[in-house]
């Protein structure tokens, strides 16, 4: 009797890491609970709410638009849970709740299953949410109110429940600038003490910049997170904002400054690496993440707008696909075309 052998032949990769899509995920919600921990202690109930809307309505909308395509839900890969945090996150901790349920659905209907769901979208959901807010509610977007008040663990901010559509309750009292306005605008520098703890008025994520930046260094060490697309962004930031406070150190504030304000340390760990929206060659990432360093300090410096993050990741997104074309490397035994 005749014993025959099979040999399956299949294409790459032939060796798995021991490491699932919701594995990974949930790892990235873990390294945010820090973040949104310390956001609550400074802004209170009010940003607590903020954070469990956002979220709430981000795995809302997928799980519908899962049920309307007649696909299974897939909310239990924890992704759709990220775009939530993040996205209350990016938000000032008394923006309405309301606006925050209306920038969830953004975030994932159009900005993630219009395009397939999770490794089809073009660019990071919840930036998408967030920057559709900014055009829809720029004066609630950009009221931003001082945190460790007194009354913040029992009382909302006034503006929190404001009712949909409706104008909502004065917060004029508690209204205050960012440290990145208040240097564009005004010319004041904050305390370095105060912008190292995140101390001051901005998103619930402006928080601790080096607890954001331990948080993500644990996804880093976990290899769940490239550490080029960080490292290459504040970089960026720090060579092209040394050079403009070289040329006029009165104007413009020192690296250190605009490493530790506004949004930035947020969006370099945990924005501007999603694997989907990003470049896969390494050499890409670096030009990547210089590229969002550069047009972070142009619109910080020269735009009208004090915090350029937002708009300099999704412009990243935007050319990920060119990027990854020219950076592509030859093909093993490939030989260079000779001009003729």
């Amino acid at each position: 009797m005749t014993s025959t052998t099979v040999i399956q032949i299949q294409t790459s990769p032939h060796l798995h890491a021991h490491r699932s899509v919701d594995m990974i995920m949930r790892n990235v919600v873990y390294a945010l609970l820090p973040i949104c921990a310390y956001a609550v202690w400074l802004f209170g109930v009010s940003a607590l709410a903020l954070l469990i809307v956002s979220t709430g309505a981000c795995v809302l909308t997928e799980h519908i638009a899962c049920r309307i395509s007649r696909k299974e839900s897939s909310v239990g890969d924890f992704s759709v849970v990220i775009t939530g945090i993040l996205l209350g996150l990016v938000l000032p901790p008394g923006f309405p709740l309301w606006m925050a349920a209306v920038g969830g659905f953004i975030a994932v209907a159009p900005g993630k299953m219009l395009f397939g769901g999770l490794g089809f979208n073009v660019f990071n959901p919840a930036l998408v949410g967030r920057a559709f807010l900014q055009a829809a509610f720029p004066t609630a977007i950009m009221t931003y109110t001082q945190p460790l008040a007194d009354h913040r663990f029992s009382e909302f901010i006034a503006s929190t429940l404001a009712i949909p559509l409706m104008k909502a309750a004065p917060v004029a009292a508690l209204s205050s600038a960012t440290p990145l306005m208040m240097q564009k605008f005004d010319h004041v520098s904050s305390l370095m003490s105060a912008l190292l703890w995140g101390q001051h008025a901005g998103s619930a994520g402006e928080t601790c910049a080096p607890l954001v930046f331990v948080c993500g260094l644990y996804l880093i060490i976990r290899k769940m997170m490239d550490w080029r697309i960080s490292v290459s962004m504040l970089l960026g930031v720090a060579v092209f904002g040394a050079f403009f406070h070289w040329m006029n150190p009165a104007q413009y504030p020192s690296p250190l400054v605009e490493l530790l304000s506004g949004g930035l340390m947020l969006g370099a760990m945990f924005m501007a690496t999603d694997p989907v929206a990003s470049p896969v060659t390494p050499r890409g990432m670096w030009i990547y993440g210089i590229v969002m360093g550069l047009i972070t300090v142009l619109i910080r410096f020269l735009g009208g707008l004090a915090e350029g993050v937002m708009y300099a990741i999704l412009i990243g997104n935007a050319l990920s696909p060119l990027i990854d074309n020219l950076t592509q490397p030859r093909t093993y035994g490939e030989r260079k075309a000779v001009a003729p």
